[in-house]
């Protein structure tokens, strides 16, 4: 792939999203030498109203899968407010997601494939990873999916 990340982004007709600041004593993403550390990001955001229902009552895993790309674009968003530029990423070396699923869901997998596909979308090899995906009981705010990524990063542009 011979296109920067942000020209796969608009030949796949995404954007990304604004980042929002933390709501809470912690930072949205913390930088270590050469290690970017994303904090965990969910989805949908839902300010007002019930909760998400479960993933595999409620939701599908097709829905769901769509949520996960969506957390994925917005730390692709953290990745780039902290790093400046995508192609600083040398590798995406583990992303772990979490799901709002009903306690018989076992496509934890598929629903997580949302996040890590569009990473290889983007960045190529170097979006490939490392991955946890769980069933949990709830997420904050009701959210379908968390999703938080640990990223390798060099110190200027490729």
């Amino acid at each position: 792939m011979n296109t920067s990340p942000e020209q796969r982004l608009r030949d796949l007709g995404l954007e990304l999203p604004a980042v929002t600041a933390p709501r809470g004593n912690f930072r949205s993403y913390v930088v270590s030498g050469s290690m970017l550390y994303l904090s965990g990001k969910g989805a949908p955001l839902r300010e007002d109203g019930p909760p998400v229902p479960k993933v595999g009552r409620e939701v599908t895993v097709e829905q769901a899968r769509i949520h996960a790309r969506d957390v994925g674009l917005y730390l692709l968003a953290g990745i780039k407010d902290a790093l400046g530029d995508l192609d600083r990423v040398t590798r995406v070396v583990k992303v772990f997601g979490m799901v709002n699923a009903h306690p018989d869901f076992t496509a934890h997998t598929e629903v997580i494939n949302g996040c890590s596909d569009l990473f290889v979308a983007v960045l190529g090899e170097r979006g490939e990873h490392a991955r946890s995906a769980i069933g949990v009981g709830s997420l904050p705010k009701g959210f379908a999916v968390e999703i938080e990524a640990v990223v390798e990063f060099s110190p200027s542009a490729r």
